[in-house]
């Protein structure tokens, strides 16, 4: 296949994937014609609000998505890019980030990723002045509303709501690859969330190569020098080598 990538070529590898890559897996988009923007009650209950006025439907909403997340499993996109970060030499560099919350990437072996909005298996308090930290969590919650067992307070998923700010970690590896990276390339994901949507600029920014997978290109910014219209669990093993 044409536009074969050759990761030896590349000291300073840069993936942002959405969520087209997981969509192979049985997991939803969110902003296609049948994703989760889709359905009426997603954007309520993406609000950090809903937490405080419906606690038992915000958790039952994200306790759903946390279901499907979990039966899952990772897809030949999802185990390719593993393959290639793990056949990467020792001066390399390589940051998967990722906007979906769904664990695949991790589970399918990839090692330095960033979760530019949280993950559904990690809960938090919602008390902000709570010394308790953001821990790894199995549990599901669609029939309950957890409790912090530090201070009482109403627990919530560690993604990212609406109008709320990135991960401060995540964000910063982010921006800091894209500084000087020498390849980006962008899988699965429709480039209207800001602020990945800037990432092919600022990867332009630093003189790098830039490609586009995604099963649909044709409103993809001019920035990419690659544009790769297909399905990502075809595609990535073909072109990552």
């Amino acid at each position: 296949m044409d536009n074969v990538i050759e990761r030896r070529r590349y000291k300073s590898i840069v993936v942002l994937t959405g969520a087209g890559i997981s969509k192979a897996s049985g997991l939803q988009t969110f902003r296609g014609a049948d994703g989760i923007w889709s359905e009426p009650d997603t954007e309520r209950l993406s609000l950090a609000e809903s937490l405080v006025d419906e606690p038992e439907m915000y958790w039952k909403f994200w306790g759903k998505l946390k279901d499907a997340a979990t039966r899952a499993t990772p897809n030949e996109g999802h185990i390719a890019l593993a393959k290639w970060e793990s056949g990467l030499n020792s001066d390399q560099r390589f940051l998967l980030i990722t906007q979906n919350v769904d664990d695949l990437h991790q589970r399918a072996g990839s090692r330095n990723v960033a979760e530019l909005h949280g993950s559904l298996y990690r809960t938090r308090c919602t008390r902000a002045s709570c010394p308790s930290k953001p821990y790894r969590d199995d549990q599901f919650y669609s029939s309950e509303v957890p409790h912090c067992q530090v201070c009482g307070a109403v627990l919530r998923p560690d993604v990212v709501m609406f109008n709320e700010m990135l991960p401060a970690d995540a964000e910063h590896h982010a921006k800091r690859a894209l500084r000087d990276c020498d390849l980006f390339i962008a899988i699965g994901t429709s480039g209207n969330v800001s602020p990945a949507s800037r990432f092919v600029d600022w990867a332009k920014y630093a003189q790098s190569k830039t490609v586009l997978v995604n099963q649909d290109v044709s409103q993809a910014p001019d920035s990419f020098d690659v544009k790769i219209e297909g399905l990502s669990e075809v595609i990535l093993p073909q072109i990552l080598q």
